[in-house]
């Protein structure tokens, strides 16, 4: 199965209220990683298109990419053939 995810908006080095959008805010990032893991299986592909952070600057994302990196996906496992 291939998924797609967009406009994550993660911010966990400077959070940011996300319910100022509406109740279906609150939390969201609880809700992307329990909606992901029910859904998305070891041989799943995911394919992220952009607006993961709200940080603007690239040392601010450390947490935002390492929240994303323990959600489960597929790897490449391909070897190469010299």
């Amino acid at each position: 199965m291939i998924y797609a995810i967009a406009d994550l908006h993660l911010s966990f080095s400077d959070p940011k209220p996300m319910d100022i959008f509406g109740d279906n805010w609150s939390n969201h990032e609880n809700k992307i990683k329990e909606d992901w893991e029910k859904k998305v299986r070891e041989e799943d592909t995911v394919l992220l298109s952009g607006d993961f952070s709200w940080a603007m600057d690239l040392k601010d994302t450390y947490k935002d990419f390492e929240y994303l990196s323990k959600l489960p996906r597929k790897k490449d496992n391909a070897k190469r053939k010299p």
